[in-house]
């Protein structure tokens, strides 16, 4: 009885955990036997044998099935549950223990037909675990889920999809305006079309082409005339012709706004020209000229009354008819200036020339008046006979009595400087692209490449692409005529530039562009157009001509290679030593450039057996030892009509006993001290040689001659000395000079007498 009762509660716990459990098979109730078909001894029964599995009552129990349809078939086969006051749902853990005793009052209720556990069990099958994670560690909500969403994106993907919008396709243009070897890419830009669309045209027409394909002329004329629109042949402009650039900037008529004058002062040397601007400016330029002359062309504005006037300073010595000119073609005043006591002069009657056909007004101004045997009278009286009459003598001429020195009638000057402005209705486009002339071009050591240009029309930026004669660039800094950086120039304004690739010429025109690529194409063409003109222009010795040169007789060529601080002194100094005549000799300039003398001028002197002529610069220390080796003959000069007049009298054979400058010592500036009533005091060390009192002194910057005069003053601490030796401080001023910088070269130099050899 006791085996019957233990058989019976095992087949209920049974029964009760295949009702939780129907993820899997169960196993068969039935105990093992032996080989013999003897039933084993069940352990926990005291070695007792029970009847086979086959001859004992098995409890009914369902087929497990697979969770998915477990819902299914438990619908198709109802069962009625175990109360759960007699016995409660046995857990994993509770199978094969007792279940206690449940209380009678905390007995619960039989579950409806609604309740939450039936509908676990009709989901489930009977498992109200429904959602957790089961002993494979499921989750079957997240599998429900997830099913579900696998659903909708089913639905999503069926779904119709949305159409995209169509292209609203431009207008046609009326004209094709197109290039010979265009594709139908580019034509599709024009034409506001896709290119297949232009291909499938062409297809349909009898012309194969592919996108990349270049098209002619009468393929791309049929496209359009398919299309119903004209076409025109675009005409290329040649970008590197400035001047034509320069004539349509310069003819703008539109929103014209008045601009300052630009005056050109001129005369005969020493009658005062740098004088007088130097009383407009109030500065002393004339402190850096040798010999008291102007070297280069320059700029500066003046103001009067809240109006500018730009002047130009053109050089006073003859040899610079050529800058003359071109200053006078950008000239809108020239102001002649005539000493009283001297009249007129050769450079005073070529600088009536040039102004007259330039076709610029004239205001003579008389100077020197001051001065005793002045007679302003006669200076009128010699001016009339190249068509300067005064108003006082019934004539249009304006004449002002001046005295540039001590600053009488200068604002009577710029008065009728500033009237005659008035007269002549000066305007300028300030909004336009910057177009003007370059006054003057040189190689700086820190800057590299500086131009001065004047602008003429529009404004100039910094940043501005720009082409400058026949080179081009981005204008990278401008400064003024006081050495202040500016952003702008507008007309008739002066300014340094810097950015550009190479020194221009000077009277080179500038034009802005567009855009840096534009600027630099027409640059490019513009120097390689310059070289092969200057290839062609070259002369050289072949089989042809030698029979007529040989024919010549002893033709005799002093070659010279010149070198100068600005282009328009280099170009001024080559085209003085071509015009002098002598019989049987001439003069052959292999090469010119700016800038200080180097190792490559010293070879190819050496190679060409030349001179090398240098005008306000010096040899680099390189550039002086090789020519010392070479025995290259190096001449140096600060004023240029000497250097003209000995190549002419070494070429004529009259060059008498000269003196030969000899440098006895050199001084790096360390400190600079400026002291009233003194002037500038030089401390430093002596380098190399000596310095004596009465030597003469050279201030070198960057290898450019700033200044050559003498001593001020030499001294060693506190006592005046004759003499300083290598190696010893020295502290020394420069008689009428201050404009001393810390890292500049002092040389001291006397003149020796050289015979002639």
């Amino acid at each position: 009885n006791n085996n019957r009762s233990n058989e019976r509660n095992r087949s209920d716990r049974n029964r009760r955990f295949d009702n939780q459990r129907v993820t899997g098979p169960m196993p068969r109730a039935g105990r093992p036997t032996a080989a013999n078909g003897n039933p084993r001894p069940v352990a926990g029964n005291g070695g007792k044998f029970v009847k086979p599995a086959s001859e004992r009552q098995q409890p009914k129990r369902q087929e497990a099935v697979k969770p998915a349809n477990a819902a299914s078939k438990r619908s198709e086969q109802p069962r009625t549950e175990r109360p759960r006051t007699e016995q409660p749902a046995a857990t994993t853990n509770q199978r094969f223990t007792k279940p206690a005793p449940v209380p009678a009052a905390a007995a619960p209720k039989p579950a409806s037909a609604g309740s939450q556990d039936n509908r676990n069990s009709r989901r489930g099958g009977g498992n109200s675990n429904f959602g957790r994670s089961n002993s494979y560690g499921n989750r079957n909500g997240f599998n429900r889920n997830n099913r579900r969403n696998k659903k909708n994106k089913r639905r999503q993907q069926s779904a119709p999809k949305k159409e995209m919008p169509q292209r609203k396709e431009r207008p046609l243009p009326e004209t094709l305006i197109y290039e010979v070897g265009m594709n139908a890419q580019d034509l599709g830009k024009i034409l506001h079309r896709e290119p297949a669309e232009l291909i499938k045209k062409l297809f349909m027409l009898g012309v194969m082409v592919n996108q990349n394909q270049s098209l002619d002329k009468d393929t791309i004329e049929l496209l359009a005339t398919d299309y119903g629109i004209d076409a025109q042949e675009k005409v290329h402009e040649d970008i590197s012709d400035l001047d034509k650039v320069f004539e349509e900037e310069n003819k703008n008529q539109d929103n014209l706004q008045p601009r300052p004058p630009v005056v050109t002062i001129m005369g005969h040397v020493d009658h005062g020209k740098t004088t007088l601007l130097d009383k407009l400016r109030h500065t002393h330029v004339t402190e850096g000229e040798a010999g008291g002359i102007t070297q280069h062309i320059g700029a500066y504005q003046v103001k009067l009354r809240d109006r500018l006037i730009t002047f130009l300073d053109t050089p006073g010595h003859a040899a610079f008819t050529n800058m003359r000119a071109r200053g006078a073609d950008i000239t809108d005043i020239v102001v002649l200036v005539v000493a009283a006591d001297d009249g007129v002069m050769p450079q005073t009657i070529e600088a009536i020339h040039h102004a007259q056909a330039a076709k610029a007004p004239i205001i003579v101004a008389v100077n020197k008046i001051d001065k005793p045997g002045a007679n302003p009278d006669h200076v009128m009286e010699q001016l009339t006979e190249y068509g300067l009459i005064p108003e006082d003598w019934g004539g249009d001429t304006i004449f002002v009595k001046i005295s540039a020195k001590f600053g009488k009638n200068i604002d009577e000057l710029l008065e009728m400087i500033l009237l005659e402005a008035d007269v002549l209705e000066l305007k300028a486009n300030p909004d336009q692209k910057a177009v003007g002339t370059v006054i003057e071009a040189r190689l700086d050591k820190g800057k590299g490449p500086v131009a001065t240009v004047l602008v003429q029309q529009g404004t100039l930026h910094t940043g501005d692409p720009i082409v400058v004669g026949n080179t081009f660039g981005r204008v990278r800094a401008m400064t003024n005529d006081h050495g202040r950086r500016v952003k702008d120039a507008l007309p008739s304004m002066p300014v340094e530039i810097t950015g550009i690739n190479d020194v221009p010429q000077s009277a080179d025109k500038f034009v802005v562009f567009a855009d840096e690529r534009t600027a630099r194409a027409a640059g490019e063409e513009r120097a390689k157009r310059a070289q092969e003109e200057e290839r062609k222009n070259t002369n050289h010795v072949t089989l042809d001509n030698l029979f007529e040169t040989m024919k010549e007789g002893q033709l005799k060529e002093v070659d010279v290679i010149i070198k100068a601080d600005v282009q328009g002194s280099v170009e001024a100094l080559a085209g003085s030593l071509e015009k002098i005549e002598v019989k049987g000799v001439r003069v052959n300039i292999i090469h010119q450039a700016v800038g200080a003398i180097n190792e490559s001028d010293v070879t190819l002197a050496a190679a060409s057996n030349a001179i090398i002529i240098g005008f306000n610069v010096r040899p680099t220390a390189l550039a002086k030892a090789q020519a010392e080796q070479d025995d290259v003959d190096i001449r140096l000069h600060s004023v240029i009509y000497k250097a003209i007049e000995e190549v002419e009298a070494a070429m004529k054979g009259m060059l008498e006993p000269t003196y030969e400058e000899k440098v006895i010592g050199t001084v790096t500036v360390r400190e600079t001290i400026p002291v009233s009533k003194v002037g500038t005091v030089v401390g430093g060390y002596v380098d190399s040689g000596y310095i004596t009192r009465d030597a003469g002194v050279r201030l070198v910057r960057d290898g450019i001659v700033k200044y050559e005069g003498k001593l001020g003053s030499l001294r060693r601490f506190k006592d005046d000395v004759k003499e300083v030796r290598q190696g010893f401080e020295l502290g020394l001023t420069i008689e009428n000079y201050n404009d001393i910088k810390v890292d500049d070269q002092i040389e001291a130099f006397t003149m020796e007498q050289v015979p002639v050899k």
